[in-house]
């Protein structure tokens, strides 16, 4: 889990305006750190099935958004993979 320090981090680096905190850029962002730590947890404890449930549904998350920003603004969607780092 983030700590509310990290979230405040990121959310400063991928916000489109001074407010912002639930456009698709910072949500994506915050679940692609989540999904980090939780697969770093995940290596340790590979028998974890409920953490392993919490991931999958992160990542299902995660690509819905992504979807949705690629379907409405692809100039968007391309500049948050850049960024974060993510395969099309």
């Amino acid at each position: 889990m983030l700590t509310p320090e990290e979230k405040t981090k990121i959310v400063k680096k991928y916000k489109l305006h001074e407010s912002d905190t639930g456009s698709p850029e910072v949500q994506v962002a915050l679940l692609t750190e989540e999904i980090k730590k939780l697969l770093l947890h995940l290596k340790k404890h590979a028998k974890d099935f409920h953490s392993k449930r919490g991931l999958l549904n992160m990542v299902g998350k995660r690509r819905s958004l992504l979807d949705y920003l690629q379907k409405e603004n692809a100039r968007r969607y391309n500049g948050i993979i850049k960024k974060i780092g993510l395969k099309k």
